[in-house]
């Protein structure tokens, strides 16, 4: 038995099974989206499951999508004995679909919220918002039907134009900006034996079907799962108060002046607010090339993004002139009036774990929403029994 499913809430009532739509960069740069998604199809009974798309950065594809989801099909045998509202293999493979540089992602996108249902549209952003955004812009009208779960920090990093445009032109999002709340999954917490993350994979991982058998191999048999906050907040919460405490943490309504404009070239001296956007507007004649951190590459026409992800000095290059910036810790202030549905990590220090802003909101969890994954993980090793 399932011990820590409470109700999905939405404006006050129960609300049916939540509308999902996952954007991940599984197959990119870091392979604890396959991990995710491992924990996604498990919990596919508890959603309408309506779309997975590959969302790069990264070298992601479809095909890493459809990798899993070979894996779900040679679990579901057992999984459907549980719960007959697990999605057919063939249902899974139906909705996902290719995004980045292929329309298909964003165009799904709005196929999905455009659908004649009165329900939100939950959307996971595991990756770039880049497919987000582009829905937006190409059919604005699908806003008011959104409720986005943005796991930020490096994907904020990777994707700054997109998130930027999404802020500047659509301000009345329904948004949720997990920079370092998602890091509570993996930090922090209860860590000993069987609930650390290596000791969590070897008791209740391994020889648990195939999709865990393929989990156990990811990052040397040890949990990361950086994306499954969004799903956790589904889960177990108030789906519509990021306020309140659930799975996937608790929140407080974005502020102002988390973006710094310069017309130069920046020192040290320069602060700039961490997770938040720097913009330099140099007034180049033509396309120039940005270096920052000397490993994040970017091309421009005149304006030149970038999310810096740590509270650090950052060293960049742009047009081959060289310059610095310091990314300083956030302290939080009066909530926005222009984003009011607008959601991001508490930056009250006794909810940090380590300078992870927010994580102890959902660290403090731990042993909940793992004992869940691992009940969910005996489903796709054995029948329930008639």
């Amino acid at each position: 038995m399932l011990r820590y499913l409470l109700p999905v809430v939405f404006a006050g009532v129960l609300a049916a099974q939540p509308r999902v739509l996952v954007s991940s960069d599984i197959g990119g740069t870091d392979p604890d989206d396959f991990q995710s998604m491992v924990h996604l199809l498990l919990c596919a009974d508890r959603f309408d499951l309506e779309g997975i798309v590959s969302s790069p950065p990264g070298g992601g594809r479809r095909e890493n999508i459809l990798q899993v989801i070979g894996l779900y099909e040679r679990d579901y045998p057992a999984l459907k004995t549980w719960s007959a509202r697990y999605p057919t293999p063939a249902r899974l493979r139906e909705i996902a679909k290719q995004g980045g540089a292929s329309a298909e992602g964003a165009d799904w996108i709005v196929r999905a919220a455009r659908r004649d249902d009165p329900r939100p549209l939950h959307v996971l952003v595991w990756g770039g918002i880049d497919d987000l955004a582009r829905a937006l812009r190409d059919a604005p009208d699908i806003l008011p039907k959104l409720r986005v779960y943005f796991i930020g920090g490096p994907n904020k990093m990777w994707s700054v134009d997109a998130y930027d445009y999404i802020e500047q032109n659509h301000p009345k999002l329904w948004m949720i900006e997990a920079n370092t709340t998602y890091r509570g999954w993996f930090v922090g917490g209860n860590q000993t034996g069987e609930w650390s993350n290596s000791g969590f994979v070897a008791s209740h991982v391994e020889g648990h079907g195939a999709l865990g058998d393929f989990f156990a191999t990811l990052l040397n048999g040890t949990i990361k799962m950086g994306d499954s906050p969004s799903v956790g907040w589904l889960l177990h919460g108030d789906s519509a108060d990021p306020s309140k405490p659930g799975w996937g943490g608790r929140f407080v309504r974005v502020w102002d002046g988390r973006k710094a404009v310069f017309t130069r070239l920046t020192t040290e001296a320069d602060q700039v607010e961490a997770f938040g956007v720097v913009e330099f507007g140099l007034g180049l004649p033509g396309p120039a090339k940005a270096v920052y951190d000397g490993r994040i590459p970017a091309l421009g026409v005149n304006r030149f993004r970038f999310s810096p992800r740590d509270a650090k000095v950052w060293r960049y290059e742009i047009d081959g002139k060289a310059g610095a910036f310091t990314a300083v810790t956030a302290k939080g202030g009066p909530p926005s009036k222009r984003l009011e549905n607008w959601w991001i990590d508490d930056p009250d220090p006794a909810a940090a774990e380590g300078v992870h802003a927010g994580a102890k909101h959902v660290s403090r969890w731990r042993e909940e929403f793992l004992r869940d994954f691992a009940e969910r993980l005996e489903r796709a090793r054995t029948a329930k029994k008639r």
